[in-house]
This record gives structure tokens, sequence and C-alpha cells, in this order.
């Protein structure tokens, strides 16, 4: 079982985030295998992803950094392997691994910057401050690009937080690819497909 649901039927929506999947990553995703029951909400939700990462001005680097963070925050294991995984081949896997485990001393400071704040729009999202804003401005975002960046992280929340929600379990292939020290680091949330569940 990949998820809570029953395959999805055929259609040409769902044909299209597989042929998406095995395109970019060689086989179809657990979650896309959900998502195929209304395949038209993944590509709108991804599509705003991608808009709000282009108002945020965000590298594929940083796009990691907040991912890692938001899905270790929420306790997403899904996206912290995914992410990790993509971070690592930027940062390095033992630097990739410490943003999971919420220490950003291995990043440089805008970086951690945007790695603390993923984590508090996460974890409080009413607590956030205006010296908590400032913060961003001070590692050079502007007010559109921070409007950008916490667009992104609440829609990487929400795109993890339906996957979780209807038991989508990372897939074999994207724990394989984990280095060791981020599969570590991911120490909650859903095992992956083909792992004892506890």
């Amino acid at each position: 079982m990949t998820s809570f649901l029953g395959p999805a039927p055929d259609s040409d929506g769902a044909q299209q985030i597989y042929d998406i999947d095995v395109a970019r990553d060689g086989f179809v995703m657990n979650l896309s295998r959900a998502w195929a029951h209304a395949p038209d909400l993944q590509l709108g939700v991804l599509a705003l992803v991608e808009r709000a990462a282009e108002v945020g001005g965000l590298t594929f680097r940083q796009r990691g950094v907040l991912v890692s963070a938001m899905a270790s925050t929420l306790g997403d294991s899904y996206c912290a392997l995914a992410w990790g995984t993509r971070l690592a081949g930027e940062v390095g896997a033992e630097a990739a691994a410490a943003v999971i485990a919420g220490d950003d001393d291995g990043l440089d400071p805008t970086d951690a910057a945007l790695a603390q704040w993923a984590r508090r729009v996460v974890a409080d999202p009413n607590g956030t401050t205006a010296a908590d804003v400032d913060d961003l401005r001070a590692a050079g975002f502007d007010d559109a690009q921070i409007l950008g960046v916490t667009a992104f992280v609440g829609l990487r929340l929400a795109f993890a937080t339906v996957n979780d929600a209807i038991g989508a379990r990372p897939d074999a292939e994207v724990a394989a690819a984990a280095p060791a020290e981020v599969r570590a680091a991911v120490a909650f949330g859903r095992p992956a497909a083909g792992s004892s569940p506890g």
C-alpha cells in the first residue's frame, strides 16, 4: 500500500503527472498515484509553488533549504528525504542532515535565515514578528521576495500535509537515493514503502 487511497482511474491527467515523474525521477512517485484521482489539483498546486519560488527569487539550493526545514518541522518524512537529498547535492550530506535536525551552522547566513523563517512559518505562523521579517530583509530579500518565500513555504506545507494525511509513503527509490546522513536524520513521519511501519 502506497497510500490510504485506492488506485486512481486512468486519465490523460493522471498519465501527464506520471510522465512528469518518469522524466524527472525515472519512476512514478507514490504521491502522484494518490493525486492522480484529481491530477489538476497537483498540477495547480505545483504551478503555484513554482510561481512563488520565482517571486521569491529562490535558487534550487534555497528551495532545498526551505523544504528541508519545513518538512522536518512538520514531521514529513517524504519531503524531508526527497529534498534533503537534493539539498545534500548542493551543500553536502552532513549540512543537509543538520538542516533537517534543526542545525543551520553549515549554511551561509542567507540560507540560515531562510531555514529559520521556514521553521517559524510551520511551527507558529501567528507567532512571527516584524523582527523576524527584518531578519529576511537583512539577508537581502525585499518585501515582494519575502511574500514569495512565505508563499513557497506555505504552499509546500499544504502539499506535504495532504500527502501525509492521505498516507502517502516515501518511495523506496527516494529513501534508497538519500545519503546515509539524511536517512538517519529523518527519524519521523511515515516509513518508506517497502520498509516496516515500526
